[in-house]
């Protein structure tokens, strides 16, 4: 509020300064100038005179007289006192008038037309984004996307765009805006690790191929990323290179301030990677409480329309609210019947856990495309709600999706 008036009074005092200063100078000014433009009408007058003489026109009697005239007016005119101007009383009153009025009036209109509340105000919290419902998320991913068509050169629009795709599980779009994104900026580890990241949840959580590739770009660029490292140890697990998978995340659980269940899931993919290489078995964790198993079968009517190595992705989702799995796992038509187990370690995201969630769906996709975007031609089953916690559950792919 002090720096406010501070700065607001600075700027009345030089308004009023550039308003009143021609006025001020005017006044004094005024005689001087009437001076001097009667020298500039004399000094003419002389000089007809002497043209004249020189013409022929004037006899030098009548020039000698016209001179004498001409120079007794100048030396009247410099000797007597002078009058002061008629406008010097309104011109020292105007200013006067003008320097109260105009702070007066500026003053007058903030407090009429002004939010004094504004300058006390405090900052707005930041809008709770769990009122969003999921329509609202889709409209304002919407208009994101029609901006980005008029902003094409925007690297972060581009990459807040694949997030919000990427949350509405539409991976192709995702993915299209993570590469415009990349294009634009190339040498972003995170921006390549969220790029990779993409790819993989819309192959079914597969970092093979392109994924990869992203990463050993980010590696280059950040060795000590931690989002980087995660993706690149389970890129590792992934096609069984175990020991570089201990590296990448022995490194990032040695870093300063990593803890917590990121350091647990780190430690315990460690441990798995530690076992696979020597073939002792380790030792599991109780899951907790979430802890969801079940059965996935194929309905026998649809075993001519699908083929052994068909894609089947089997996920775990909330049954109301963000559509994205809690957890998935992706398998063959072949390994049909499936036995699942989901609990919080298969977390796709931190905020996302099946604790998390008082009811969730199991369900089970044939993909005949590979992708995880539901396709017309896929066949699909679900559970009913459950609880987490439920065991047994029973979940049997018995039709056909009619479209995305």
């Amino acid at each position: 509020m002090i720096a406010f008036a501070s700065v607001a009074f600075l700027l009345l005092v030089a308004a009023v300064a550039i308003v009143l200063w021609p006025l001020l100078k005017r006044s004094n000014s005024a005689v001087v100038a009437r001076e001097l433009s009667n020298l500039d009408i004399h000094r003419d007058q002389f000089s007809e005179l002497d043209k004249d003489l020189e013409a022929g026109t004037l006899g030098a009697d009548r020039y000698e007289q016209a001179k004498n005239e001409l120079e007794r007016r100048v030396l009247d005119e410099t000797s007597a006192p002078a009058e002061p101007p008629r406008p010097a009383t309104p011109g020292k009153a105007m200013p006067i008038v003008l320097a109260v009025f105009i702070p007066l009036t500026a003053v007058l209109l903030y407090l009429y037309l002004g939010n004094l509340q504004g300058l006390v105000a405090l900052p707005h919290p930041a809008a709770d984004m769990s009122s969003i419902t999921a329509d609202q998320f889709r409209d304002m991913t919407a208009k994101l996307a029609a901006r980005m068509q008029q902003n094409p050169g925007d690297a972060e629009g581009w990459k807040i765009l694949g997030r919000a795709y990427r949350a509405m599980e539409q991976f192709g779009e995702a993915n299209n805006a993570y590469r415009k994104a990349v294009e634009l900026r190339p040498q972003d580890a995170e921006l390549l690790a969220d790029y990779a990241e993409s790819l993989a949840l819309a192959a079914g959580r597969s970092l093979a191929g392109e994924p990869t590739r992203l990463l050993d770009r980010a590696l280059k660029l950040e060795p000590r990323n931690t989002k980087v490292l995660t993706l690149s140890g389970s890129a590792a697990f992934e096609r069984k290179d175990y020991r570089a998978a201990i590296g990448y995340w022995e490194t990032v659980i040695k870093q300063p301030g990593i803890g917590g269940e990121l350091a647990q899931a780190l430690q315990k993919g460690v441990d798995q990677s530690r076992a696979r290489l020597t073939g002792k078995p380790v030792a599991v964790a109780a899951a907790g409480k979430e802890r969801v198993t079940g059965t996935v079968n194929l309905d026998g009517a649809l075993t001519g329309k699908v083929n052994p190595d068909d894609t089947v992705f089997v996920f775990a989702r909330a049954a109301a609210g963000p559509r994205m799995p809690l957890a998935i796992v992706k398998i063959k038509v072949a390994d049909l019947p499936y036995k699942f187990a989901f609990d919080d370690s298969m977390a796709m995201m931190p905020e996302m856990k099946l604790s998390k969630f008082a009811d969730v769906v199991i369900g089970a996709r044939v993909s005949k495309s590979g992708g995880a975007k539901p396709m017309a031609g896929d066949l699909e089953g679900n559970s009913d709600r459950i609880n987490p916690g439920r065991t047994g559950v029973r979940v049997t792919i018995d039709r056909a999706v009619a479209g995305p």
